[in-house]
């Protein structure tokens, strides 16, 4: 029986042509969420799934990474497939780069795939609060919280925290490190003041919990400079200046109308970190610590 016809994509690619960005990165410096996508043919998307990406290939990744000055990077199972976290895997298998990855997996994991997975250079596992796919729930998390604090993994988290107002009390039950990403998906046109950021804020003072600054797209509409996510991101170093990561996001699956190019984010942390060294702790130290470089 042939394979399925591929299906055609319903979102752009990354802006082919990277800039080089004018700030210079730090040797070592880590891009902390990323994505892979196809060939559909081996890696077919879930029936269902919310979008359909073109091509994006650890090669094109690299490449991008390349031309920034990142010589590490994290790759994050993006929710298009499920549990099925071959292309991660196989991208951190291949040799390419120096890649950790996140994935994502249900209640039922066995000991073995976990070893495996550790052992391919997966350190955490990502809980989508956003989207209704196959993995964990916050509800299963601390049931298996003890086995992945036995492998020095995390949890991490895409959570609206305008959706959920006790999102806060929820986290801080639980027993492990924990990783938000794109900022929590607050408003940046509400400022920092806004309940939903202080609540995260407030996570991000506990010693367990980390934040990733990312994703602009998710919480400003003031592209190309997103001028309102500064006071944002200045404001996590400032609450927890050893659990802050950096990321581009690429291949910018949500980028959709306002994709940026990854040139002009690298440039974007000399106004989010304007300190040197405190830009290199969270471009080198803070991953290095966190992803098991």
């Amino acid at each position: 029986m042939p394979p399925p016809a591929p299906r055609p994509p319903t979102i752009p690619g990354p802006l082919a042509d990277t800039r080089k960005p004018k700030l210079q990165f730090p040797r070592g410096a880590c891009d902390c969420h990323a994505h892979v996508f196809g060939p559909q043919s081996h890696y077919p998307f879930l029936p269902h799934a919310g979008y359909i990406a073109p091509d994006a290939s650890a090669a094109d990744f690299v490449r991008m990474l390349t031309t920034i000055g990142c010589e590490r990077a994290v790759l994050v199972q993006p929710s298009v497939y499920g549990t099925d976290n071959r292309a991660m895997l196989d991208a951190l298998r291949s040799g390419v780069f120096a890649f950790r990855g996140i994935a994502v997996i249900d209640e039922n994991v066995t000991d073995r795939e976990l070893r495996d997975m550790h052992e391919a250079g997966v350190r955490g596992v990502r809980i989508n609060l956003a989207a209704s796919t196959p993995g964990l729930t916050l509800a299963q998390a601390p049931k298996l919280a003890g086995r992945l604090k036995d492998l020095g993994w995390h949890l991490q988290f895409f959570i609206d925290f305008k959706k959920y107002p006790d999102i806060e009390a929820q986290l801080s039950k639980l027993e492990i490190d924990i990783v938000i990403d794109h900022f929590g998906r607050v408003n940046a046109k509400d400022g920092i003041d806004a309940p939903p950021f202080q609540a995260l804020l407030r996570l991000l003072r506990r010693d367990n919990v980390w934040a990733k600054i990312m994703g602009v797209y998710f919480v400003s509409e003031r592209s190309p400079q997103f001028a309102d996510v500064p006071a944002l991101a200045r404001a996590v170093v400032a609450a927890a200046p050893e659990r802050t990561l950096w990321a581009t996001d690429w291949p910018h699956p949500m980028g959709l109308h306002q994709m940026p190019n990854d040139g002009d984010l690298a440039d974007m942390l000399a106004a989010w970190i304007p300190d040197a060294a405190q830009r290199e702790q969270v471009l080198v130290a803070n991953p290095a610590r966190r992803y098991d470089f």
